[in-house]
């Protein structure tokens, strides 16, 4: 089973993250990419690339043929899968072995008997595994469904038997949400993983989502690395990562290891797996599903143990025994991985696309995440960065919008939390809104701090308008860096005499950010000073220097710094670990510009996947008009107000822009 180069069928960070240990062993690495991953940071990192085909997952990533084309066109003679994609495909991992390659992941059987859920379930069960109360059946007609999900009773999941991540998943709590859920559920689930199969699970409400790392080598050795804690959840899919878990006893721990061990076992495991077990509030533990790959989350195992879990793949993969047996297992410190997405916290974690414009994760990294060989020391504790973009990269709306990991490693709880809040402080990504912001907050939260969180906690703030989920407020700061940045003939040419005309008279400026609109009068001197009145408020304020983005400034007498990057009319800035877009209003505004009920226009780029209206349909404010799929995740497209159709301009299939026009309204009399 040895093999001297590998072909990461996979993209983004994890591709990175692959090949960065595989060249620390002496591996050389290959790389595929799609069209809109010609650029992409991981194509530059492998010593090989080679294109697999157009942009959506389905005619590139998730071709088995291409990929397989790919590695005989290097002489690739190992395939590692990642995360997501193919990772959980038996048909890939045999086709991988029918062609002689090593498949760097468990048998196909083994990803056959896990990864389909209701099947794996079965098995717990025959194995005295506590399980939640569920339908496995083959009846998969929306009446059976309906029928089982009545004997179960509510609330309770609808879930898509293959994959994962939190897709083909929706949460019911009542009889008029069951059928839009069995139907999105197998919706979702068809697009992304080819198959609908749906399985009903009851919720174990107020529960924590608990998991155990496990890995088993070829010579009948398995251990259990510890636990995770993945409660932190928005729509099932994961959030915040911890190791260990905060309510996690040694006694609790060590009886799901045995489980997850036991389960290892059953199916004839090799490599990196991960149980997943929920624990209600009885402390009570009933098993999930077993992810068949390594976890997004794997870095805060890797940060509490100081071993390399990718290391331990290729390992495993080659024929070797495991480099640690149960007993030299520890954990040591905490550890805690945050995922950065390029999604809006404050608009309902509605997806972006984009350039990103600033990203300089370098500024808050203090561990060398995935280039050391770790063999069972712990790691100082510090910061680590897993991305997959660059300054410059453009997020596309066919992956999922997730495009960094930051973890933070501390000897405790709370020294993990505060070096992770300061460095999502320091790491602002501009260009794309994402939710650096909101997870900063969301780990100070007391519901966090106090390990009270639930996996449906985030969706119920969401619906009750929890502030932690509301905007930050600019504050006078924040306008006076703006009017600083957008008085100056452009930032990235100041050398000290750039104000706007190179006038010394006082100019007026109205700027907005958000629906905020404030006015702020501006009078340059000769010495890259300017005094800002700002409700009739003076400020002396002077520009020190502006080199990479970074702007030093003092005003008052006080010397501050803040990231500033101009974009045509706007000012993306971050500062006080906080990120803002702020733009000149014009004196002469677009009319196009304002918002008009009678259009409803694509809030993202991406595909059409339902229209619900026709012309000549009488709709009423909130009526679903047209859902739009943008990076795996479903969006409707709602009427604001009561009217009549008058023109559809979609079709289910069809790709459109961010702001595409899709239906027209006669709006009805107010």
């Amino acid at each position: 089973m040895t093999f001297s180069k590998i072909l990461i069928a996979n993209r983004g960070e994890i591709a990175c993250r692959v090949i960065r240990t595989a060249r620390h062993l002496g591996y050389r690495t290959v790389a595929v990419f799609s069209d809109a991953d010609r650029d992409a940071p991981h194509v530059a990192l492998a010593d090989e690339a080679v294109h697999i085909g157009a942009s959506p997952a389905a005619e590139s990533y998730l071709r088995i043929d291409a990929v397989l084309e790919a590695a005989r066109k290097t002489g690739a003679d190992a395939v590692h899968p990642g995360y997501g994609f193919l990772s959980e495909n038996a048909a890939f991992a045999q086709a991988c072995v029918d062609a002689g390659l090593v498949f760097i992941g468990p048998p196909a059987s083994a990803i056959t008997a896990m990864g389909d859920k209701a099947l794996a379930k079965r098995r717990m069960l025959e194995a005295g595994v506590p399980c939640a109360p569920g339908y496995l059946g083959a009846d998969q007609n929306d009446a059976a469904l309906m029928a089982e999900a009545q004997k179960l009773g509510y609330p309770l999941l609808v879930k898509a038997v293959a994959g994962g991540g939190g897709r083909g998943m929706r949460l019911v709590r009542s009889d008029a949400e069951l059928q839009p859920g069995i139907e999105g559920a197998r919706r979702e689930a068809t697009s992304a993983f080819g198959d609908g199969t749906l399985m009903l699970e009851r919720l174990i409400d107020n529960g924590r989502h608990i998991e155990i790392q496990v890995f088993a080598d070829s010579h009948g050795n398995a251990v259990y690395i510890g636990e995770r804690d993945c409660t932190a959840q928005r729509r099932r899919q994961k959030v915040i990562e911890e190791a260990p878990s905060p309510v996690v006893t040694p006694a609790l721990r060590e009886a799901m290891g045995k489980d997850a061990v036991a389960a290892a076992l059953a199916v004839g495991y090799q490599g990196a797996g991960t149980v997943e077990f929920i624990v209600d509030d009885q402390m009570h533990h009933y098993f999930l599903e077993m992810n068949t790959r390594l976890q997004v989350e794997h870095p805060v195992t890797e940060m509490i143990t100081g071993y390399d879990l990718v290391e331990w793949q290729l390992r495993v993969a080659a024929g070797e025994p495991l480099p640690a047996q149960q007993s030299d297992i520890t954990l040591t410190g905490h550890a805690i991985e945050a995922r950065l997405y390029v999604e809006d916290p404050y608009t309902g974690f509605a997806p972006q696309t984009g350039t990103v414009l600033w990203w300089q994760p370098q500024n808050a990294l203090t561990t060398t995440g995935s280039t050391l060989g770790w063999q069972g020391s712990s790691l100082p504790y510090g910061v680590r960065i897993d991305d997959g973009i660059a300054q410059d990269s453009v997020i596309s709306p066919f992956y999922d919008p997730m495009v960094a990991k930051v973890i933070a490693y501390g000897r405790d709880r709370d020294d993990a939390i505060r070096r992770l809040r300061g460095a999502l402080a320091s790491t602002p990504l501009l260009g794309l809104k994402n939710n650096g912001r909101f997870l900063s907050d969301l780990v100070d939260h007391p519901a966090f701090r106090q390990a009270r969180m639930t996996t449906t906690l985030i969706d119920r703030w969401l619906e009750q308008g929890e502030a932690l989920l509301q905007a930050a407020i600019p504050t006078d700061a924040v306008w006076q860096v703006a009017a600083l940045a957008l008085s100056m003939r452009g930032l990235e040419q100041w050398h000290g005499h750039n104000w706007r005309a190179n006038s010394v008279a006082a100019f007026d400026m109205r700027l907005q950010c958000g629906e905020v609109v404030r006015a702020i009068r501006v009078r340059p001197d000769h010495h890259a000073g300017v005094e800002l009145t700002l409700d009739g408020v003076n400020t002396q304020a002077t520009v020190l220097s502006f080199a990479d983005g970074t702007l030093r400034y003092a005003v008052d007498g006080v010397t501050r710094t803040a990231i500033v990057v101009q974009d045509g009319n706007n000012v993306h800035l971050a500062m006080d670990a906080n990120s803002f877009v702020v733009s000149e209003v014009s004196a002469f505004p677009n009319a196009d510009a304002r918002k008009d009920a009678s259009k409803a226009r694509s809030p993202v780029a991406g595909k059409v996947t339902q229209v619900a209206v026709e012309p000549g349909a009488t709709v009423q404010p909130g009526q679903q008009l047209v859902c739009v799929e943008a990076m795996k995740m479903e969006m409707w497209l709602c009427a604001e107000s009561a009217g009549v159709v008058q023109a559809v301009h979609a079709q289910a299939g069809q790709q459109v822009e961010s702001g595409a026009l899709l239906v027209e309204l006669e709006l009805s009399p107010a």
